[in-house]
């Protein structure tokens, strides 16, 4: 059922107790997961264009660093593992890449900022609302 599992990670502290808890489902039933950073190029539209590049490695540099701590924890763990990076929406990449390699299972942290999720909405729960599989949120106060 759940052959392929997908932890999106943006790299915050959180996200290692989000990658034990998918992990622990992984190893039960001898899954891949796959690991997906998202540079959320929306960042751009304020910065001025001398700086856009400059921000732009900085924020890859970021995502390959979240990317790779991720996957080490879960090829410790034995697992098979895929990683990725994407550019763009981060719900929408998160949505699109589930969708792409057919992913049974999507497991997310969620932040819990009442702020952005009132105002323009958190990307979980776009995620939720869009995705092609099940989504396993891990809220802040988780742990493993």
């Amino acid at each position: 059922m759940y052959d392929r599992i997908l932890v999106p990670t943006d790299g915050s502290d959180h996200a290692a107790v989000v990658a034990a808890h998918a992990a622990e489902i992984a190893t039960t039933r001898d899954a891949t997961v796959h690991v997906l950073s998202v540079v959320d190029d929306r960042a751009f539209l304020v910065l001025d264009d001398d700086r856009v590049e400059a921000v732009r490695a900085d924020l890859q540099a970021n995502a390959r660093d979240a990317v790779d701590e991720i996957a080490t924890e879960t090829i410790d763990h034995g697992l098979e593992v895929e990683t990725a990076l994407d550019s763009g929406n981060p719900a929408e990449c998160i949505v699109d890449y589930a969708d792409e390699h057919e992913i049974d299972l999507i497991v997310m942290g969620t932040s819990g900022d009442e702020y952005e999720r009132n105002v323009v909405g958190s990307v979980s729960q776009r995620v939720v609302r869009q995705a092609p599989a099940p989504v396993l949120t891990v809220g802040p106060d988780v742990e493993r």
